[in-house]
């Protein structure tokens, strides 16, 4: 966790400093504004989704699914977690809490791979509202039978470096 804070600050000083320089402080101040919008926006909607996905665990049969989408479940478990991922309702926000709960449940790592590249690549939700409509079905069909294999991608090169380094759990 330390690493990835020490890396997002060094890359904010270099674009902070490459600001500076191309646009000054009028640049500066531009950019502090709209990354102080977003800081406002997620200080209203985190504490929320985490909420809710803590509600979650309550609700819906987090165990249950372990033995579908566990560390044991392999490949049909990878195809399974890739498929609720493209089911999963919303953003970053709530997708992300979903995945955590399913983890502390008993999910497996590699199937939570394959849950968020499923929400990634399919999200139904978008595929409905904003993709179909704007792009049309032919273009969404092309889409997602090109890309149909891309979650259970990820969750199989996951599995394998999750047995290769013996990675076994989350974080830092």
């Amino acid at each position: 966790m330390i690493a990835a804070g020490i890396f997002i600050w060094s890359v904010a000083i270099v674009l902070g400093v490459l600001v500076w320089r191309r646009e000054g402080a009028g640049g500066l101040k531009v950019a502090g504004r709209d990354a102080l919008g977003t800081a406002r926006m997620l200080a209203l909607r985190l504490p929320f989704a985490l909420l809710a996905a803590g509600f979650l665990v309550e609700v819906v049969p987090v165990a249950a699914l372990s033995h579908v989408i566990g560390p044991e479940s392999g490949v049909l478990g990878i195809v399974l977690a890739g498929l609720i991922g493209g089911l999963l309702p919303g953003g970053p926000m709530t997708s992300f809490p979903i995945a955590i709960v399913f983890l502390q449940g008993g999910a497996g790592i590699p199937q939570m791979v394959a849950l968020i590249a499923g929400w990634s690549v399919f999200a139904l939700h978008r595929m409905l509202a904003y993709e179909a409509p704007i792009m049309g079905w032919r273009f969404v069909g092309l889409r997602l039978v090109s890309c149909a294999v891309l979650p259970l991608l990820a969750g199989v090169i996951a599995e394998g470096i999750v047995l290769g380094f013996g990675i076994d759990a989350v974080g830092g």
